[in-house]
Formats: C-alpha cells, structure tokens, sequence
C-alpha cells in the first residue's frame, strides 16, 4: 500500500512539474522568460559611419535594446559592401536573429528572399514595400521634408541657382527630388528653373561613394549653385566638404548633420529629418510586445517622422524658418498634395498663404 502511495505522489509531482513548465511565462516572440530576444540588421551599401540612413537604422535598434534591456540583447549589425552582400548577410542573420531589418529600397528582392525561405522569423524592409506575412514595411513621406528644404534653399539663394544630388537614381529618390524642386518653385520659381530642366540635378549612382558626391558638388558650386541638397547617404559626405571649401550652403538629409557633421555645420543650412530611428524601434516593440504586424507603416510630418532638424535655426533666418513652417502646417492639414514624381512636378502650383 505504501509503494502505491509513493509512486503516486511521484506521478503527481512529476505532473505538477510539467504543467508548471508550460505556464512559464513567455514574452512576445514566445520564448521563455529567460531567454532575451535578439535583433539584427544588414546595412545597405554605405555601411555604418554614413551620418545618415544606415546610422539612424541602428540607432532604433540601440534604443529599442536600451528601451527594454530585460527582454532584448545587443544587436547584430553586418555591413554590406555590396549589392551580392544583401541575401548572404540577411541569411546568416535570420539564423539568428527573430526580427531582422534590411535597410533601403535595394534590398527588396534579397528580404523577400530570404524571408521565405524563414517564414518563420520576422523582418523588417525601409522604403520599400512588401506584401509577406513576415515582412514589415516601413515608408516615409520623404517628398514633404524635402519640400521645406526647397523653401529653405529657395529663400536663401543668392545666385537663383540651387544644385540637387541623389545616391542612386529610383522611385525612391526621385520623391526627394520632386518635393525639393516643388518647395523651391514655390517660394522662388526663377531659381527651380534649372532644377526642373535638370541642369543642376546631378545623380553619383552610389549611396557609399563620398568621393563622387564631392566631384559632383564641387562642379555644381564652380558652376554657380550656391545652395545643394543632397538624398545620397553616405555619398552626401563629399557635399560637404565641397561646400566649406567653396564657402556655399548645403542641406542634409536623413538626420541632423549639422551635428553628426560637427566640422561642416558651418556651411550646413537645415537638414531633412527622416526618423528611420524611431520606426525601426517601433518595430522593435512589437515584436517585443507579441503584436509584430506585416503591414506597410507610412511616415510623415503628420506623424512626426519627417520634419526639419532643430539646428536650422543655426544658419537660417528665422523668417524663412517661419515661412517653412506655415508650409509644413498647410501639408498636414491637407491644403496641398506635395509632388512624389517629376511627372506631378510639372502640374504643381502651390497655394498662396
């Protein structure tokens, strides 16, 4: 009687171990309490260093890790030199990895690549769209900001001429280029002329290539630009130095690289901010959270993620400041659509305010 007793208080210790087992409590991604969760992401071509979109991808990824160090550990960040880097840095990534982020519109075929090939772990894609049940996709209304740097650059021109530099030539970057001219024309149309017949609108075919994005400045500057605006990455870099050496104005783009650009923010006017940080940390807390959602998130200045960086006040009139601003209100209320493409560019007129 004895045995039966003991080997029936063994089954149900054994039983109650079990159940308490199962109810351990799991976080978002259902891993066990003790197990932290793990973030990467595969830069694009201008790799880290660029002061600018790679840069701020990893800062949502810093803070999303800081945000909630109990339940996420460092990430892991590769470089990706080159476009036959993308799917090979995102497969060893995903191996590990529960949510991975790729950064920029080049790398949508390797994501979605590499995504089906894990269905089950989570990714991220920036300025890209995809239609994945794993996938993320985070956009940004980049025309809107670009469109205050224009009325910025349009206001301040000495010469009326104003120079444009894109990274490579795209959907993507043409709304960067639109939205400038657009903000230029309407503030100062003598001086979008050149803009539009693209006399001054130079593209480096590289986001990784300062060297080029000096070349380009340079001979913008020599020819007569007094103000440039650049949607290159990492190639923007060589703008800069361009515009201290010729005393001229230039415009950031992505974060404030007046400050992560210390040694050029004297020639730095404004820079377009683009707060990639802040939705790849939202990201971040979803899958944190257990509510990871593959959908396709827009930004824009309606929703605080695209604006001008606070040191424009630096180097900006506070009149040209103020005018940019009413713009910015008539965008979020609705008054006016700013062009994405060239295309609508040429249709555009801009209200009076």
């Amino acid at each position: 009687m004895k045995k039966k007793r003991l080997i029936a208080t063994m089954l149900s210790v054994a039983v109650a171990a079990t159940l308490f087992a199962g109810c351990a409590k799991k976080d978002g991604a259902g891993k066990s309490a003790g197990a932290k969760l793990q973030f990467g992401m595969a830069t694009d071509q201008g790799g880290l260093g660029d002061k600018s979109f790679n840069d701020a991808a990893k800062k949502g990824l810093d803070d999303a890790q800081s945000q909630f160090s109990d339940k996420v550990s460092k990430p892991n960040v590769l470089e990706s030199k080159q476009a036959e880097n993308y799917e090979p840095n995102l497969t060893t990534l995903a191996k590990t990895n529960d949510l991975t982020v790729g950064v920029g519109f080049l790398m949508k075929d390797a994501v979605e690549k590499v995504a089906k090939a894990n269905p089950n772990k989570k990714f991220v894609l920036i300025d890209e769209t995809s239609t994945l049940k794993n996938v993320k996709s985070l956009t940004f209304k980049a025309n809107e900001g670009s469109f205050l740097m224009g009325v910025i650059a349009g206001k301040t021109t000495k010469t009326n001429k104003i120079g444009f530099i894109g990274g490579v030539s795209s959907p993507l970057i043409e709304a960067f280029e639109a939205g400038f001219i657009a903000g230029v024309k309407a503030v100062n149309p003598a001086a979008a002329a050149d803009l539009v017949s693209k006399k001054t609108v130079k593209y480096a075919g590289s986001f990784g290539d300062s060297g080029k994005g000096y070349e380009l400045a340079k001979s913008l500057y020599n020819d007569g630009c007094d103000v440039i605006y650049h949607a290159a990455g990492a190639t923007g870099l060589g703008m800069f130095k361009a515009a201290k050496e010729t005393g001229k104005w230039a415009i950031g783009v992505d974060q404030d690289q007046a400050v992560t650009n210390k040694d050029y923010a004297s020639v730095i006017l404004s820079s377009m901010l683009k707060k990639v940080d802040v939705a790849v940390t939202s990201a971040c807390k979803e899958v944190v959270d257990g509510n990871f959602k593959a959908d396709v998130t827009v930004y824009g200045l309606k929703e605080g993620a695209i604006d001008m960086a606070p040191s424009t006040s630096t180097n900006t009139k506070a009149d040209v400041i103020d005018l940019a601003n009413k713009y910015k209100k008539a965008i979020v209320d609705g008054k006016f659509t700013v062009p994405s493409t060239v295309k609508d560019l040429a249709n555009f007129t801009a209200p009076a305010l």
